[in-house]
């Protein structure tokens, strides 16, 4: 599970150049500044602090688990589409081979289109899932095509240039083919209706019954089916087509492995080693019950400074949530600030004790919780270039039941994120009044982290499923329950007593700050994410749009929270905190219930009438006044880069970090050192 950057406000500095190393004015000791702004999207930079101090054995491991987590990076681009891997590469042919007017508008549209479709990893929106229109002409990419020498194009065999066209414009330009990478529309086949490549000629219904034949109810350690495959129907057949080496993906696969047979060599300990040994017997087997084996040795392995994170981990790509997205985060311990995780995850029984859910849906003896702060070294695959900024695994809950989970917060990526919204003009344009700006200038980066804290180290670590209870009951609503659950969790215990006593928050007063600025994105700023017409699909913008219409429609007789209007303009105001907190927990004590019972009807009644629909008048009025402050809604990351410096020997001597690379140049040094899959799977 993954926790995404609440805030809207992060700082905007226009800077596009082709193939640019950045805002060098920016000043050496702030890494955290723009690269550069296109469409809804802007890049930052993050610094690696700490990484000098490593030890040569740990900055080798890194650099190793660096090059596995990169060589995975065209897997994601196919699962996110059968075609985007081809029109990448037609795209990046033509952007580097044009030899008219860089300044030519369509050239330039045509440049943004290309930017768009690195950073979603494909030809769809990375967050709203539609797809992007065109800026340029049809002819005239037709055109540009048309001059490249055909070697440089993703030609099929005997493919000519322009049956090649007519198989990809109209995935480019036509707006009814495949228009959504997850749809997920109550009432529509989801899987037919979904442009992601998970399942080919099979439907929902036709998925779903295929996956429930496999299971048994009986079974109290059940594979995460589905996981890592293709669902397919070939002669008539539905089969899975396994993601491993010798399957499907095995040219990329085999480089992460060798990769990882590298970094094998110099782990920190024996623990570390078992774990990157089982991970490789996993990528060659594509065996589920081995895929568990590692997550549980992960989940023990808590003395080693550096971790990682590689392979088919989360499934909010999936419209029906069982298969997962490639990733990877390479990390190491922030020693400093993970004591504050330290205490938390310490206290995990305490919280889950005094929880305002039902007894019967507790967990009588919580095991294995631990949280920690890290610094994120590189992200890759669906963690890149949009980051989490928190992480919880396993997500098998029979595993977080027996044998823990482990708990990130990105501490680098979140003061990135926290220094770039200096100052932007965010919070004098949709924060009520002074107190609550005050609160938020005062407490806002202390509770935001906090809340990142609560929400993966207790929130997705507490609670259980009653016996014989489907994990995949809720379906499609899965993942936004979820969210849903380890967001409320969160929000309740922020305003706990608890936090003071433990020294988390300086007073009864901090907590304040996350729940105004929770409640305005819920009620409003997330709306600047959603094109006018569109409803909410997101899971994470669902779980906070559903936290916060229900407690805004529950806490009406009492005017717990209000929505008010001063000289045209939408505020929200809270009223009474506590009584807030209250409906936090109710809520949260229902969607557990939800959880634990596999209350499938319930899960979809509240999701469809509280997460999904959009008010089309307030969320003009939110797009128009965000427009005018000229800021992104959505923030990326180029990675730094790592060299390996090696003596006569071929021995690695030191590992160097640089961070000047722009994003192009990232971008089109990815694609030429780490394209491993073919154009088109079969």
């Amino acid at each position: 599970m993954k926790t995404y950057i609440l805030s809207m406000a992060l700082a905007t500095t226009v800077l596009a150049s082709y193939g640019g190393a950045g805002n060098e004015t920016a000043g050496k000791n702030n890494l955290a500044y723009n690269v550069e702004q296109f469409a809804d999207l802007q890049i930052l930079r993050y610094d690696v602090p700490g990484f000098e101090e490593l030890s040569l054995n740990q900055k080798e491991l890194i650099y190793y688990l660096s090059e596995a987590a990169l060589a995975g990076r065209d897997i994601l681009f196919d699962q996110n589409g059968k075609y985007n891997l081809a029109i990448r590469r037609m795209l990046e042919a033509v952007y580097t081979q044009y030899e008219g007017d860089r300044n030519d508008p369509e050239f330039r549209e045509l440049e943004v289109y290309l930017k768009r479709v690195w950073f979603s990893n494909g030809i769809h929106h990375h967050y709203g899932m539609e797809k992007f229109v065109p800026g340029f002409s049809e002819n005239f990419l037709r055109t540009q095509v048309n001059k490249l020498d055909a070697s440089l194009l993703p030609l099929s065999g005997e493919e000519s240039v322009e049956t090649f066209c007519s198989l990809i414009f109209p995935v480019i330009f036509d707006p009814r083919v495949m228009p959504k990478r997850v749809n997920q529309a109550d009432g529509e086949d989801l899987v037919l209706t979904s442009a992601c490549s998970y399942y080919d000629g099979v439907t929902q219904q036709e998925a779903e019954a295929f996956y429930q034949a496999l299971k048994d109810p009986e079974d109290q350690t059940p594979i995460s089916y589905g996981l890592n495959s293709r669902l397919v129907k070939k002669d008539g057949k539905i089969q899975e087509e396994v993601w491993k080496v010798g399957g499907l993906y095995t040219a990329a696969i085999e480089q992460i492995v060798g990769w990882l047979e590298k970094a094998e060599g110099v782990a920190e300990n024996g623990a570390q080693r078992a774990v990157i040994s089982t991970l490789i017997a996993y990528y060659r087997s594509g065996d589920l019950k081995t895929f568990d084996d590692y997550s549980i040795l992960w989940v023990h392995d808590l003395d080693s400074r550096i971790d990682f994170i590689n392979g088919f981990t989360e499934t909010y790509g999936d419209p029906l949530g069982m298969k997962a997205s490639w990733e990877s985060l390479v990390n190491f311990k922030d020693q400093e600030a993970t004591k504050r995780t330290e205490l938390i995850s310490a206290n995990a029984q305490w919280f889950e004790d005094h929880s305002p859910v039902d007894s019967r849906f507790k967990k009588e003896e919580v095991k294995g919780v631990s949280a920690k702060v890290i610094t994120a070294a590189v992200l890759a695959g669906d963690l890149y270039p949009a980051t989490a900024i928190g992480i919880n695994l396993p997500n098998a809950d029979w595993i977080r039941s027996r044998h823990g989970s482990k708990s990130v917060t990105i501490g680098n990526i979140t003061d990135a994120y926290n220094k770039a919204a200096r100052g932007n003009g965010f919070h004098e344009e949709f924060v009520y009044s002074d107190t609550e700006k005050q609160l938020i200038d005062t407490y806002g980066d202390l509770t935001g982290n906090l809340h990142t804290d609560l929400h993966e180290c207790l929130g997705h670590g507490s609670g259980k499923l009653l016996p014989g209870v489907d994990p995949d009951a809720l379906k499609a609503y899965g993942s936004t329950i979820e969210e849903t659950r380890a967001d409320l969790f969160g929000l309740y215990y922020l305003a706990d007593p608890k936090l003071v006593e433990l020294g988390l928050t300086p007073n009864d007063e901090a907590y304040k700050a996350e729940y105004y600025s929770f409640l305005m994105n819920g009620l409003m700023t997330q709306l600047v994410r959603i094109e006018p017409g569109n409803e909410v699909e997101e899971a994470h913008m669902r779980n906070r749009q559903l936290i916060a219409r229900w407690v805004y429609e529950k806490g009406a007789a009492d005017r717990v929270v209000e929505m008010v209007t001063q000289e045209g303009k939408t505020y929200v105001v809270i009223h009474d905190y506590q009584k807030l907190r209250q409906l936090f927990g109710e809520l949260l004590a229902e969607i557990q219930r939800i959880k634990s019972t596999g209350d499938y009807d319930e899960a979809r009644a509240l999701v469809e009438n509280y997460a999904v629909k959009v008010d089309p008048q307030l969320h003009a009025e939110i797009l128009e006044r965000y427009h005018k402050l000229r800021l992104s809604p959505y923030k990326g990351f180029v990675n730094p880069r790592y060299e390996a410096v090696r003596n006569a020997s071929g021995e690695v001597t030191d590992v160097k970090v640089s961070y000047d690379e722009g994003f192009a140049e990232q971008m089109l040094r990815y694609s030429r050192d780490y394209s491993f899959l073919p154009t088109r799977n079969p």
